[in-house]
């Protein structure tokens, strides 16, 4: 566990979890053994993060959200782990559901409620069940396009932070 890092109560961070600095376990939270969690995370209130899920640095998940680490799971028999990464400047919304093994990029955002059954881009915003990409988002976490970008490499001004972004699609 690194410096500054802040676990509430009644949540439980499994032997062999890594936990950078400054960061936030919330309430009733469940951090599982071999998780690998980066600096300044913030982890709201009964989050399940399963075997098999790596968090970056500067990613904020929501309360309630859900990772799964198993694509067929069964109560009997050798479980078969699928990682998940979340790469740094994530932000996953309340009660979303990340299905194990889509990985979502750098400074995405995830809407609250969505299931993730596809990796998202970086900087992608997915909404929905199943979700799905519906534009791209600053560092800022404001909308900066719509889905209709072509093919390429786009530089875009955040009209609200006046940040560069450079979206791949």
């Amino acid at each position: 566990m690194g410096k500054g890092t802040k676990i509430w109560h009644f949540a439980h961070v499994r032997t062999g979890a890594e936990l950078g600095e400054n960061v936030i376990v919330g309430k009733s939270s469940f951090v599982d053994t071999k998780v690998k969690i980066g600096n300044n995370v913030k982890i709201q209130n009964l989050v399940s993060v399963y075997h098999g899920v790596t968090i970056g640095n500067n990613v904020f998940v929501g309360p309630h959200v859900a990772f799964t680490n198993d694509l067929y799971p069964r109560a009997e028999g050798e479980w078969e782990i699928t990682e998940t990464n979340v790469a740094d400047g994530a932000s996953i919304g309340a009660n979303a559901t990340i299905v194990c093994g889509n990985d979502i990029g750098s400074y995405a955002l995830v809407a609250a409620a969505t299931v993730v059954t596809k990796p998202v881009p970086a900087h992608g915003l997915v909404v929905g069940n199943p979700g799905r990409l519906i534009g791209w988002v600053c560092f800022c976490a404001r909308k900066i396009a719509g889905k209709d970008l072509s093919h390429g490499s786009h530089e875009i001004k955040c009209p609200h932070c006046g940040r560069k972004n450079t979206i791949k699609v």
